[in-house]
């Protein structure tokens, strides 16, 4: 069965209901923070794994509307980012980028261990480390084709898909429990006074704020398109939705005060919450489990084992150093999103414990611009360190 991309957003919007009746009817998936198009989107994975088994169905998805939802979404990110607030961000962007770059080093580390203990090349231990949990499909993609080119690693290009899919899906499960776990004991508004917080209701959203968000967020979309193929010859280029993002802080804090629109706080967030969901929902009904279990194997032992100790590591390092307070519990959900699936991930987590306890702007603007820009840099300078080693060798 395929569809097209109607038949893809209204499989997206069904698999959106499904999480929210799953969220409202299964209490630990709401109090744990869980996020809806995770919860739905593992049911549809398992519906459509067994409709597989039963009659060999298989549902294939339009991907024309995901670039766009995800870019839409990152415009609202910086739309939100108004820099009078947000001036105390930069000391808490560096404290955890040192918290971020070290994991990277020790991710591969134990990938790497583990690997050689189940008998597997080394390089299965980067494929199940940083290589797909911290970049992705398409890092996974690209450097799974030079392993299997250099090395002669058979299956690896499955390996590496199957390893981002299911930490993916790890992103999405633990972020939010974990961050309930740092905040056990808080109130809300306990929480709303975290730095940078605020207690005070914001005002609704209305048709008129969405409109005026939605011509912003699409100017942000046609900026930053121009500026990801006006720069992409230069030797550090930018994906195009941290352009998107940009433009999104420059048309905040620039072009609406000249203009004076009516940006409004609770519009931005509509339409971005709207753009994620939509999004990661369409992303969940690719996941095929039937062909993870297939071709896992010792990698899912790699993976799952990444999860504990990022678990871990958010814990003991990543909560201590971002301050122990509400901002970096909101952190701690994000950087278990990005750090094993994606930061469409960490930025659902992050959503999810923020519509419970309250806003935490400067999380907002440090992990998306961590997890978009900052950690793919410091991932290619320490696969390529990682690769001169000689257990990596012939």
């Amino acid at each position: 069965m395929t569809l097209d991309s109607t038949g893809t957003l209204a499989l997206a919007a069904a698999i959106l209901l499904a999480g929210r009746f799953l969220n409202a009817g299964i209490r630990p998936l709401a109090r744990y923070n869980i996020p809806q198009p995770i919860s739905g989107g593992l049911a549809f994975a398992l519906l459509a794994a067994g409709l597989n088994a039963w009659s060999g169905l298989v549902v294939e998805t339009s991907a024309t509307l995901r670039p766009p939802l995800l870019l839409a979404f990152f415009a609202t990110v910086g739309l939100s980012a108004d820099l009078g607030r947000l001036r105390k961000g930069g000391p808490k962007l560096i404290l955890f980028l040192a918290t971020v770059v070290p994991f990277l080093m020790a991710q591969n580390a134990v990938g790497t261990s583990l690997a050689i203990l189940l008998d597997q090349h080394p390089l299965i231990g980067l494929v199940g480390g940083s290589v797909t949990l911290i970049g992705g499909h398409g890092t996974g993609a690209a450097y799974a084709k030079i392993f299997e080119e250099t090395h002669s690693l058979a299956g690896v290009m499955g390996r590496a898909m199957a390893a981002a899919t299911i930490g993916l899906v790890l992103g999405g499960v633990i972020g939010g429990p974990i961050a309930q776990f740092l905040l056990r004991g808080r109130t809300t508004a306990a929480a709303g006074q975290a730095e940078g917080g605020t207690t005070e209701r914001a005002e609704p959203a209305t048709s008129e704020g969405v409109i005026v968000t939605t011509c912003m967020v699409l100017v942000c979309l046609l900026v930053g398109g121009w500026l990801a193929a006006m720069t992409q010859r230069l030797p550090v280029a930018l994906p195009d939705f941290l352009w998107c993002l940009f433009a999104g802080v420059l048309c905040r804090n620039a072009l609406a005060p000249a203009l004076r629109l009516p940006l409004s706080d609770a519009s931005i967030d509509l339409v971005g919450s709207t753009a994620l969901a939509l999004f990661l929902a369409m992303t969940m009904a690719t996941i095929r489990l039937w062909e993870l279990a297939a071709l896992a194997g010792p990698l899912m032992v790699i993976v799952s084992a990444q999860a504990i100790f990022a678990m871990l590591y958010a814990v003991v390092v990543v909560y201590r150093v971002m301050g122990r307070d509400y901002e970096a519990a909101v952190s701690v959900a994000g950087f278990l999103g990005f750090s094993l699936g994606a930061t469409a991930t960490a930025i659902a987590n992050m959503q999810a414990v923020a519509n419970r306890y309250g806003p935490a702007p400067v999380a907002f603007l440090v992990v998306p611009l961590t997890g978009a820009f900052f950690i793919d840099l410091a991932n290619a300078l320490v696969l390529t360190g990682a690769l001169t080693l000689p257990v990596f060798g012939e």
